[in-house]
């Protein structure tokens, strides 16, 4: 099982995408390449998170949904990582504080889909995140509009990067967000599930 980032220096600037991936489908893919090439990534990290602290249902056994994710995307420059269960975290804000001391010099860039701007607020010490590293959110289908007047992307307005200035995000000073639009395929870990197509087990 992959606990570890990959290769990493300092200088280089690095997307990291969490989530549970239960089961990993081609819209994180999507999303993946999407974000890579928007926001100019050396490379990009999907961390597939021990479980989700905000969720009541836990997902399949992290192992199971590692190699899942690694037969899903083949990417010279997007690795896949357990590592939030090598190093004990539940939230993303203690998972990047112990990133950027592992990796001093390394330009992380927060990364999550526009549903999950929604309900940012709700995340532990969301403000950090955001006071702390650049973040880049990736529009979804039917989660634009929600999502641009969400409580914390209103908040932090002042902060916003225009879409067009989205290779600048990871040279940014935080706080710094940008909301772009990438190709997008509409497909559901939910809907997988209830199609009997992936399981707990």
């Amino acid at each position: 099982m992959v606990c570890k980032l990959p290769h990493i220096r300092p200088g280089q600037s690095v997307g990291l995408l969490g989530g549970s991936f239960d089961p990993p489908h081609r819209g994180h893919a999507a999303i993946a390449q999407g974000a890579l090439t928007a926001f100019g990534l050396d490379h990009l990290v999907l961390l597939v998170s021990p479980g989700n602290p905000l969720k009541v249902r836990q997902p399949a056994p992290l192992r199971r949904r590692i190699e899942a994710c690694e037969k899903l995307i083949r990417h010279p420059r997007i690795h896949i990582s357990g590592i939030e269960a090598d190093l004990g975290t539940r939230y993303t804000a203690q998972t990047l504080r112990h990133l950027r001391r592992r990796h001093p010099g390394v330009r992380f860039v927060w990364l999550m889909g526009a549903d999950n701007l929604t309900h940012f607020h709700r995340w532990k010490d969301w403000r950090q995140i955001l006071d702390t590293v650049p973040v880049g959110v990736l529009a979804r289908p039917n989660d634009r509009i929600s999502a641009r007047f969400s409580p914390a992307a209103t908040i932090y307005r002042h902060a916003m990067l225009k879409g067009c200035e989205s290779h600048l995000l990871a040279q940014s000073e935080s706080p710094a967000w940008c909301f772009v639009n990438v190709p997008m395929v509409d497909a559901s870990s939910t809907e997988i599930r209830a199609r009997g197509e992936w399981s707990a087990a």
